[in-house]
């Protein structure tokens, strides 16, 4: 019995000890814990704050740089927008809700460049069909010997330097669009490389002598792309070009005025407008990213389907019309060639409404007249 008193005193003792400490190590966890949370990292800590809480989290930095978009951070450098890593989101036509930069990535891979590829591959075979089911338009009226000017040396000047500076533009344009998927595989990337840069340079110079000649172009041949009556009629046979008679026209027919009002003024102006802000040479603009985004798509679509109608020009101009590419070159056409491609500016050349010889021929000597 008192052995079992004893064991008892000695457990209650122990229970009573036990207590004691573990409050006591309660009351040591305490401060710990109260200095732990005073030293806990917050969200609205910068970075260097955060290195003291928590050395090596940089959250906050990699926070600021998600959220650039909408908030800028802090840079040195004078660059615009240098305080913005990764855009807002947003969603451009044909991409998903992403990030401005990963938007216009979608657009210009997913869509520009297949669809605008195979656009001009489709515009390409439809030429080539073209001409070898029906050949060269024309030669069914001989030759006369007799001389029309159809374009003075200064229509012809702002034809040529329009002309040239769009095959610089067309040539770079694609290759630098689409030369990795043709022209990579065949030269390598050394010679590419080369090849794109020298490309690039001579298309942002080719760019302004471009809109400086498609101004001139508008304004020297507007007077006679005015449509008519007459043009709806030749727009609705197709010109005749699949039988033997052309539907009569004046000097410009329904097909050159559509590809002049579509394809020079409207769509060339919407190419030149989008390169002038790409080459950074309109004045009042930030020049942001979401800007050149913009201007890059639509320059883009634009260009490719400049690119697309006058293919169909540079066809019918040289090779799939017999005489054509001569009144560019000389100035003159033959009356044949007149009576058979534009039979009522013949018309009124024969009736005196019109002058046979424009301009004043070197040594002033006049062209034979009809």
């Amino acid at each position: 019995m008192h052995r079992m008193m004893r064991s008892l005193l000695l457990a209650a003792t122990l229970a009573g000890s036990g207590l004691a400490l573990a409050q006591t190590a309660g009351d040591d966890r305490v401060a710990p814990n109260d200095a732990a949370t005073a030293t806990l990292p917050k969200a609205d800590e910068t970075n260097a704050q955060r290195a003291k809480t928590q050395p090596g989290n940089n959250a906050p930095f990699w926070r600021g740089v998600r959220e650039s978009g909408n908030t800028a951070g802090f840079t040195t450098l004078p660059a615009n927008e240098g305080g913005v890593l990764i855009q807002k989101f947003t969603q451009y036509p044909g991409s998903q809700y992403t990030t401005a930069g990963e938007a216009w990535r979608q657009v210009r891979n997913q869509w520009i460049i297949p669809y605008g590829g195979s656009f001009l591959l489709i515009v390409l075979g439809a030429i080539a069909l073209f001409y070898w089911r029906k050949g060269a338009l024309g030669g069914h009226v001989p030759d006369t010997g007799r001389k029309i000017e159809r374009f003075t040396p200064i229509e012809r000047s702002a034809h040529w330097a329009n002309a040239i500076a769009f095959v610089i533009l067309g040539v770079s344009g694609i290759v630098m669009a689409f030369g990795k998927f043709f022209l990579l595989p065949v030269i390598g990337s050394t010679l590419f490389g080369w090849i794109t840069y020298a490309l690039k340079t001579a298309h942002n110079f080719a760019g302004p002598l471009f809109a400086v000649s498609l101004v001139v172009v508008i304004v020297t041949f507007i007077r006679d792309n005015i449509p008519n009556a007459g043009d709806i009629k030749w727009v609705l046979k197709g010109g005749g070009l699949l039988s033997e008679h052309e539907i009569p026209s004046h000097r410009f027919n329904g097909a050159e005025k559509m590809l002049f009002w579509v394809g020079v003024f409207l769509v060339g102006l919407i190419v030149v407008g989008s390169g002038l802000v790409l080459d950074k040479l309109l004045p009042g603009l930030l020049y942001t990213r979401d800007q050149m985004q913009v201007a890059m798509m639509i320059h883009g679509v634009a260009a490719i389907l400049m690119v697309a109608m006058f293919l169909g020009h540079m066809y019918i101009g040289t090779i799939g019309m017999k005489g054509a590419l001569d009144g560019m070159r000389t100035g003159y056409v033959d009356e044949g060639w007149a009576k058979e491609h534009h039979e009522l500016w013949y018309d009124d050349i024969r009736a005196g409404k019109i002058p046979a010889q424009r301009s004043t021929p070197p040594g002033g000597v006049a062209a034979p007249q009809i």
